[in-house]
């Protein structure tokens, strides 16, 4: 009987040690979205224990600086769970083969998955498992040590045109808010040139971020060093613009470039989203209604009309236009953003807490007094 115990236990073993290789795999070396069941438990698990941490929080930035440490915990767990398996893993594999109980082939496995060498194999097929279980420990701490250069590359190239955007679009970025400091139509016979590159830039990022952050999800995790700057929001933000530019002023938006930014940008965070397990609506109805409400839309419209943005359209005329554009982004991006905890921006959809939606910062026009 004990050795039909120990029989299922080495298979049992097997089966764990398996089961995290495929983990460890999906997550680190397969190039493509994986649907990894362990890294979303251990990616939920870590986020309720910052949400429970931070929940008490009043402040918005006190909670993002707490939350800025979700991610490096989370490659810490993911790292530490995949050590804790294969160590119970290789020493129920250990223990059939073992004469000395469960404890001591415990022990065995530990010593050979952490390469220190301190308990000797006493048989062919014991040496057999030890070698397996020290490569496995020295490969996945290898992996994991190699993959943070790829990370950390993806999140520079994310954050500098995130920066950039500051200048432009204020800090939480708003997509009327945009429109407004391009300072267009005062008079001039502009095409929209100064905005004509900044969407090829921002189509060519929303491609770069939905193929890494899609590739590899604890990219989302990872906050800007700015408390109130976010990807999310900054996304939002510029298919908003290119959004209200397309609904009152088509003739004089620069429109390829605006519709293929926009349509970049909403497949990369329906990606996201999918990623994520998030519930994705791959074909909305463009006369769907918006969570955005008809008062947020008109204060936005009057922050473009008070900078002198040239309308050709009036507000009922451009409102099914411009539904028609944020019906294909708006409910993953409120869902990703409730998710994410990103700056409460406006027209960014509610949170998890109840934080007060914030304005951009809009910096103070200073002259010299005695300019010449």
């Amino acid at each position: 009987m004990i050795a039909v115990w120990r029989a299922l236990a080495g298979l049992a073993g097997a089966f764990v040690v398996v089961v995290t290789w495929g983990s460890v795999i999906s997550t680190l070396v397969v190039p493509r979205r994986t649907r990894s069941s362990l890294g979303r438990l251990i990616d939920a698990t870590v986020d309720r224990c910052f949400q429970f941490a931070s929940k008490h929080t009043h402040s918005y930035e006190a909670r993002d600086r707490r939350l800025a440490a979700q991610a490096p915990a989370t490659l810490l767990v993911q790292l530490a769970v995949w050590l804790l398996l294969f160590g119970v893993g290789f020493t129920l594999l250990l223990w059939p083969f073992d004469g000395h109980g469960l404890a001591h082939a415990a022990a065995q496995a530990g010593s050979s998955l952490f390469t220190l060498g301190y308990s000797a194999p006493a048989g062919t097929r014991t040496t057999v498992v030890d070698y397996l279980a020290a490569a496995s420990g020295l490969v996945v701490v290898a992996l994991q040590i190699g993959y943070l250069p790829t990370l950390y590359g993806a999140f520079n190239r994310r954050e500098t045109e995130v920066t950039m955007l500051t200048s432009r679009a204020g800090v939480p970025a708003w997509g009327p808010e945009i429109l407004a400091r391009t300072r267009y139509g005062f008079g001039d016979s502009s095409d929209g040139a100064s905005l004509r590159q900044f969407y090829v830039d921002w189509e060519r990022w929303a491609a770069d971020v939905s193929e890494s952050h899609t590739n590899y999800p604890i990219l989302t995790r990872f906050r800007s060093p700015e408390p109130y700057s976010s990807w999310l929001v900054a996304l939002v933000a510029v298919l908003d613009s290119a959004a209200l530019w397309m609904a009152f002023s088509p003739d004089r938006a620069p429109a390829t470039e605006a519709r293929l930014c926009l349509r970049m940008g909403f497949i990369a965070l329906r990606s996201i989203a999918a990623t994520a397990g998030l519930p994705v609506d791959h074909d909305p109805d463009p006369d769907g209604p918006l969570q955005l409400t008809r008062e947020e839309f008109l204060a936005g419209v009057d922050r473009m009309q008070t900078a002198g943005f040239a309308m050709d359209r009036t507000v009922a005329q451009a409102w099914p236009h411009f539904r028609g554009w944020r019906v294909n982004y708006e409910d993953v991006a409120y869902r990703l953003a409730a998710r994410l905890d990103a700056v409460p921006a406006p027209w960014t959809g509610p949170r998890r807490t109840d934080d007060l939606e914030m304005s951009p910062s809009r910096p103070s026009n200073r002259v010299p007094t005695e300019a010449e």
